[in-house]
């Protein structure tokens, strides 16, 4: 897969992806979780998301991440459930990891909902550890780090 900004051409199949990737989740939290209801086309002109595509430029997954008090915050991963369990998703987290590194930031944050059971068994196994839990915007949301 290869790893690219997004562009606006991207969006229908950003929404498709977060879409897919986190409809699981929607009855667990009696609402669609944020990821869902992005304003990806804000995000892609701001920079911050980035795709990856197979061989023939069709979106597999993407990432949202910014700098953000002295960490590069991971604001959100989606996986197309065709490709979750190949390593892409790992490979999304090591890119934002690598990005953290090249501007000298020492560390990558994120959250989860507290009702997105599986990735709290995931983060801990990339590296990250759980430093908070808190309600915002109505999501019950932990907080996770990794220092770099």
């Amino acid at each position: 897969m290869d790893i690219r900004p997004a562009r606006q051409a991207d969006v229908a199949a950003l929404q498709a992806c977060a879409e897919s990737a986190y409809s699981i989740y929607v009855e667990r939290i009696g609402r669609k979780p944020a990821p869902m209801i992005a304003d990806f086309t804000t995000q892609i002109a701001d920079g911050l998301v980035h795709v990856a595509a197979d061989p023939d430029d069709r979106v597999a997954g993407f990432v949202v991440f910014y700098p953000r008090d002295n960490s590069m915050h991971l604001e959100n991963i989606a996986i197309d459930p065709a490709h979750q369990g190949t390593g892409l998703g790992r490979a999304l987290v090591a890119f934002v990891e690598d990005r953290a590194r090249a501007v000298g930031l020492p560390s990558v944050d994120l959250y989860t909902n507290v009702k997105m059971t599986e990735n709290q068994k995931l983060y801990p196994r990339l590296g990250y550890l759980e430093v908070d839990r808190r309600s915002e915007d109505g999501f019950e949301r932990i907080y996770f780090r990794k220092d770099l």
